[in-house]
């Protein structure tokens, strides 16, 4: 029993121009082909214009096309834009340098240590993003993840217990979920904060890896709307922050 041979492909013009091929099935093929196609090739190179002359026709078309594009003024987009689309949130970020300068206000806390400052609370895809902020060494909690988090440090540093290494000030630490560790600040940390970007509920552990406590965005939420209201800027504060 004789096996066909798998088919031959050939390009007979390079990727740039029209592409012209033939499948051929045997040697016989290709070579009858082959001889018909080549006439056709010359004559259709004799036919072109010389390369400088058509190089030349290029620059002119880029150099007009620069000179007009010089002189055109942007747009703004004004077609259609669905009206269930919702606002862009933009929150003016402090350089790492001048976290100090951040309103004291927008500072929630969580213990007399632990506060947090709202970027972004996502209710519909399950996630927030937050500026935390400790203050003072030791260990901060037991969690686990459900969901991947992103964290970028701005000051000072904190490591895992269950990990050597340290993220410190301008590390950036990506987190997969289903990891249960230990957070925590190191001796001589006066302040540390880190930009986190959270998805899924943060579950606070015990020892065992027990849940005995979890945290999300909607309990992200009702903390930052109860602190405004205490401070003064009122339960609508929080709004510009949800999506």
């Amino acid at each position: 029993m004789s096996l066909s041979a798998a088919p031959t492909f050939v390009a007979l013009f390079p990727p740039s121009s029209h592409t012209q091929c033939t499948r051929l099935w045997s040697t016989g093929r290709a070579v009858s082909s082959a001889n018909a196609i080549i006439p056709a090739l010359r004559r259709r190179q004799a036919s072109r214009p010389p390369r400088s002359s058509h190089w030349h026709a290029r620059k002119f078309v880029i150099k007009t096309f620069a000179s007009s594009h010089q002189t055109m003024q942007p747009q703004p987009y004004s077609g259609y834009v669905a009206p269930e689309a919702l606002a862009e949130v933009v929150v003016k970020m402090p350089s790492p340098g001048d976290l100090d300068a951040v309103d004291e206000r927008l500072w929630v806390p969580q213990t007399p240590d632990v506060s947090f400052r709202p970027l972004l609370f996502n209710v519909s895809q399950g996630y927030y993003v937050n500026l935390l902020r400790v203050r003072g060494s030791g260990v901060l909690s037991r969690h686990r993840h459900s969901g991947p988090v992103h964290g970028w440090v701005l000051k000072g540093r904190w490591k895992y217990l269950e990990h050597d290494w340290i993220a410190e000030e301008g590390s950036y630490v990506f987190e997969p979920p289903g990891e249960t560790h230990t957070l925590v600040v190191p001796e001589g940390v006066e302040e540390m904060i880190t930009l986190f970007n959270v998805t899924g509920p943060l579950l606070y552990c015990d020892e065992e890896g027990g849940v005995v406590n979890a945290e999300d965005v909607f309990d992200k939420l009702r903390m930052a709307k109860e602190h405004y209201i205490r401070v003064g800027l009122g339960a609508d504060y929080v709004q510009q922050f949800v999506r």
